[in-house]
């Protein structure tokens, strides 16, 4: 597939309760949407979220230790923000709620023309979990994401929820379910679309 420039960046912070020395989940689908991108002339890393001291909060550096900065670093720099997060008791893990709260700082910072720092950069979401609760997750990640900033395109989220209680994850899986593909290539194909335009026909000042 071809692909119109500017080049574009994602970062993609993967909430997952493990460390990266564990399988997850939560960062197999976010690679698989990376994957999907990358046709549509994106390129991207991976930030699993446990791996790194990011403290409680909601400002831009709480302190000595603080590893919030430097991620914060990667999402202002790139084009798309990816998070991905487990569902545990329906709802988003607390790692994924921990990296929304330190967003919340975003509301306080603006460019010269008044614009939040996350104007222009359009987010994603993907949601595994083996209970139901994809869409109420997403709902919530959608909202905290648009409040800081973020744009979300049609179709910003792709999920795999199992069967409820069960012990089948979505790493255990022999292959991508079809309609996970789709919905996966349609995220990416619609997020890069609206952060190209937005990369290249900025929103107007404040």
């Amino acid at each position: 597939m071809t692909h119109a420039t500017p080049p574009l960046t994602a970062v993609v912070l993967v909430g997952s309760l493990k460390s990266s020395s564990e399988p997850s989940s939560s960062e197999l689908l976010a690679r698989q949407v990376l994957d999907a991108m990358a046709p549509h002339g994106v390129t991207g890393t991976v930030v699993r979220l446990a791996d790194h001291d990011v403290r409680p909060g909601v400002e831009v550096d709480m302190g000595d230790g603080d590893a919030w900065p430097a991620i914060r670093r990667q999402v202002l720099d790139a084009d798309i923000l990816v998070v991905a997060t487990p569902i545990w008791m329906g709802q988003p893990s607390s790692v994924t709620k921990r990296a929304l709260e330190r967003l919340d700082a975003e509301l306080s910072e603006t460019d010269d023309e008044g614009r939040m720092l996350t104007y222009g950069k359009v987010a994603a979401v993907a949601v595994v979990g083996n209970e139901d609760g994809a869409h109420h997750t997403s709902a919530e990640v959608f909202q905290a994401l648009n409040d800081v900033g973020f744009t979300l395109a049609a179709g910003a989220v792709t999920y795999w929820v199992g069967e409820a209680m069960g012990s089948v994850d979505y790493k255990d899986l022999d292959e991508v379910p079809e309609k996970v593909a789709a919905t996966t290539a349609t995220l990416a194909s619609n997020t890069a679309h609206l952060a190209r335009l937005l990369k290249t026909s900025a929103y107007p000042p404040v």
